[in-house]
């Protein structure tokens, strides 16, 4: 990480590039992709996003550099479904996956202590009849990579990166171990090294210490910092010869509020003068933390850090003028482990957090550059979900066979579900197929929601809540009663789209 905060300040002034050029369809040569996905990001916390308490000059200057849509979705308001739909191109009322089901073998506590005895950890594996993106990319000749977080599989599942189109693969496997930036252990896998399977890394450094307490502070392996040097080693790896297609899944900045005490979290300590602590709770996963608001402001910019190195990389290496980027987080802001969205203004005038159905929980900041491509400087409010991902990448890299060629007649109710939107990425919103709905369900809290125009039916429990987001942003208003046309025809797609999963039940409204 960098030891001169004034190289970060400047670092987000060294990003102009030209935007010249042709589709890299016209030179015969399908564009390279990075989606890099942050953990828990709201869709107000970027500058570009409004967010007036945290510096983000390197994603500011990319959304400058491109488009920043402003009605972008995540898949699920919870990371596993959410990754779930942009690795499957389903929604949540179709996919396998839709909660964060965990496997251990007997506590959350044992995976953070010394035993490491045990063999499965990890969430709910991706159904193996269902082809995933990077196996899709895979078949179109791209190499491919994995920096972060999987949460697509337990360890030793049939769901693992070795397993689903991955060439090189470094982080964690399981999200609920990824709570914790100093890990006993991480994940890797790499076929350039040989690798037959993925394998754990001990942290050499960091077991001789306890995962809590105050000791925990001794552990010197972060993980964030890890996974993205390694991101940026396979970056520089790649030279030109096949297209690539990384996937950068950033814990940043989801808790715990914990990391290096260098010259980033320095700048926010003394930029918060008035700061909060949070002493833990009982059975919680995170250690305490002073300085709540400094942490969480120092996490967001060091991802933006992060941004800027590979942005910086691509130019360095003539590569950015072929290279698509994205910029996303998997769902809503959080309140764990001390985080204060409130004080932040996070959820953008959004209603809602993690775990929820509203606006606040799904929609996310969404941010696409690709020189000479992609329209600079552009604000763009087409209506897109994750599961548009797959269909997109799958146009840009030529892909004939989607999703016909995909389809797995012996898996009952599969489909995909997405829509390309490579037209508006290129500018040519008259080309722009547009979604008649967009669909989520989640267990947890029994939510379902759909998005039918500027109509937003969320039904809590069973009963369904309508809401006029082109006059009601917040969703304060329910007006269900008022248009019972609108709440039928909304709750027959619901029943339409939904298909039975015993894992992840939800309650559906009557009709």
């Amino acid at each position: 990480m960098m030891k001169d905060f004034r190289r970060f300040l400047l670092y987000g002034g060294m990003l102009a590039f030209p935007c010249s050029g042709v589709l890299a369809e016209g030179r015969g040569t399908p564009p390279n992709i990075i989606f890099i996905l942050c953990d828990d990001m709201g869709y107000g916390d970027l500058g570009c996003y409004g967010q007036q308490h945290i510096l983000t000059p390197n994603i500011d200057r990319m959304a400058n550099e491109g488009m920043r849509f402003t009605q972008a979705y995540a898949g699920s308001p919870v990371s596993a479904p959410s990754r779930a739909a942009l690795m499957t191109g389903q929604h949540s009322g179709h996919g396998h996956v839709r909660g964060n089901k965990e496997y251990w073998p007997d506590s959350p506590t044992v995976m953070y202590g010394a035993n490491e005895d045990w063999s499965v950890v990890g969430q709910e594996p991706y159904d193996s009849r269902h082809v995933i993106l990077p196996e899709i990319m895979k078949r179109n000749g791209y190499t491919t990579g994995l920096f972060g977080k999987w949460a697509g599989g337990y360890e030793g599942s049939a769901s693992t990166p070795d397993k689903r189109g991955i060439d090189e693969f470094y982080g964690y496997i399981c999200q609920f171990q990824a709570h914790l930036y100093y890990p006993n252990f991480l994940n890797r896998y790499s076929v350039s090294r040989g690798d037959t399977a993925t394998v754990r890394v001990t942290m050499e450094e960091n077991i001789n210490y306890p995962m809590y307490g105050d000791d925990y502070a001794k552990r010197t392996q972060y993980s964030a910092d890890l996974i993205h040097r390694e991101a940026l080693k396979w970056l520089n790896a790649q030279d030109g010869e096949r297209p690539f297609c990384g996937f950068f899944t950033y814990t940043l900045p989801h808790a715990e509020l914990f990391q290096p005490n260098d010259s980033i979290l320095k700048f926010y300590k003394k930029r918060f003068f008035h700061d909060k602590t949070w002493g833990g709770s009982e059975g919680s996963r995170y250690n305490p933390s002073e300085h709540t608001h400094a942490q969480f402001a120092g996490m967001i910019t060091r991802l933006d850090t992060y941004v800027g190195e590979i942005l910086a990389t691509l130019k360095e290496k003539g590569l950015d003028e072929n290279t698509l980027v994205i910029f996303s987080s998997d769902n809503g802001p959080h309140e764990e482990g001390g985080a204060d969205p409130a004080f932040f203004g996070r959820d953008g005038k959004l209603r809602g957090l993690k775990r929820q159905c509203y606006e606040g929980g799904i929609r996310v900041p969404f941010i696409a550059r690709w020189p000479g491509h992609v329209p600079a400087g552009t604000v763009n409010e087409h209506q897109l979900a994750f599961y548009d991902v797959m269909p997109t990448f799958c146009e840009l890299a030529g892909d004939k066979r989607f999703p016909r060629g995909y389809l797995n007649r012996e898996l009952p109710g599969d489909r995909f579900d997405g829509i390309s939107f490579l037209p508006t990425l290129l500018g040519d919103d008259g080309r722009q197929p547009k979604h008649e709905f967009l669909y989520w369900e989640f267990h947890e809290t029994n939510q379902i929601a759909l998005r039918m125009d500027d109509w937003k039916m969320v039904v809590v429990k069973g009963k369904p809540r309508l809401y006029d987001l082109s006059t009601d942003l917040h969703e304060d208003h329910d007006v269900a009663d008022l248009h019972p046309d609108i709440v039928k025809r909304m709750v027959e797609i619901i029943a339409r789209e939904h298909t039975p999963n015993d894992l992840f039940p939800v309650t559906l409204p009557k009709p």
